[in-house]
């Protein structure tokens, strides 16, 4: 499942996709289950991929295509590694009978490795410590003024102290696989039309006037203080895993595409809509306490509306709540069970 973007109407919507020798098709899910006929296709023939692709702020894990006819596809993935995967085998594709191409996408995509034992998520809770961490401030650019910002060489400064990093360089590449990942993001006009540059080393700035903020403080429309922590405190936990999978509704029993993240300290399943432009959760439960278990596939299982493809799960919470969700395939939903069992 990826979402794709509309070329009518510029709305996104989730599709399924398969990649073939020289195209790449993608379906439409209803009730469940694919339909058999492919909703369209992207020929690769003369086709040129652009990735990472940040066209758009809220959304920094695009992949682009550009056909050969000038039509561009955007497709978003889950997660820097799921992008990359999709842009290798892509290119695999486009440049088949060229392998230099390919060679040379690898190269890049190894060219900067994080230190042993160091995860971005690492870096993030650390640069959120209260004493030790990247020191917020107030800011103004053209007017505005921003809450909770650092600058580009204030963060370029901390990773290099915090031993992250041991150049300026990393310490930019390492700052801009954090914006990729949606940690930072840019605010005001110096750093967001920074984005827009087409060479990666130059789309965060190691400059004392742009400015950076937190991810999660950029949210809005929060009614409290106290909602305000209990959203922090439940997506702060270390993402375990995520992955798009299908949901059956609680009221309509409608089968929908949703982003799940599974976070561990504390355990929390939260489930996304990627078709909003908003990166905030619309449902998710703490996972302590929860069953989880795999359902047969012949026949439909009770709770289960409509025809679906198969490989079903079922998460039913303290408070006896039946989740019922739908992986891509068995082996997907053995990897689900066997990373939610230890969290519950």
């Amino acid at each position: 499942f990826l979402p794709l973007q509309g070329h009518v109407v510029r709305n996104w919507k989730v599709r399924w996709f398969v990649l073939l020798q020289d195209k790449l098709l993608y379906y439409k899910i209803e009730g469940g289950k694919k339909e058999p006929s492919p909703k369209g296709r992207i020929l690769l023939d003369g086709c040129t991929i652009t990735c990472p692709c940040l066209e758009y702020e809220n959304r920094p894990l695009l992949i682009k295509l550009k056909t050969k006819t000038n039509t561009d596809y955007f497709l978003e993935c889950c997660s820097r590694e799921e992008r990359d995967s999709w842009a290798l085998d892509i290119t695999g594709a486009i440049h088949a009978g060229h392998p230099v191409q390919v060679q040379e996408l690898h190269r890049m995509k190894n060219s900067f490795k994080l230190l042993e034992n160091i995860s971005l998520h690492d870096i993030v809770e650390k640069m959120y410590d209260s004493s030790t961490g990247i020191k917020l401030t107030r800011n103004l650019d053209q007017g505005n003024r921003y809450k909770e910002t650092f600058t580009g060489s204030a963060l370029v400064d901390w990773l290099i102290s915090n031993s992250f990093a041991v150049s300026r360089f990393e310490a930019v590449t390492l700052a801009s696989m954090l914006m990729d990942e949606n940690f930072i993001r840019p605010v005001g006009v110096r750093s967001t039309e920074a984005t827009r540059s087409s060479d990666p080393s130059e789309k965060f700035l190691d400059d004392s006037t742009a400015l950076y903020m937190f991810a999660e403080s950029s949210k809005k429309n929060t009614s409290s203080k106290e909602e305000v922590h209990f959203n922090i405190s439940e997506l702060s936990g270390k993402i375990v895993k995520q992955g798009f999978l299908v949901k059956q509704g609680h009221k309509r029993k409608n089968w929908k595409v949703r982003k799940f993240v599974l976070r561990a300290d504390p355990a929390f399943l939260h489930y996304y809509d990627p078709t909003k432009e908003e990166n905030k959760p619309v449902g998710g439960f703490s996972l302590r306490g929860c069953l989880v278990s795999a359902l047969e596939d012949n026949g439909v299982p009770a709770g289960v509306k409509g025809n679906v493809q198969g490989n079903l799960f079922k998460i039913i919470t303290k408070n006896d709540v039946h989740y019922y969700i739908q992986a891509s395939s068995k082996a997907e939903r053995v990897q689900w069970i066997e990373a939610i069992k230890p969290l519950t």
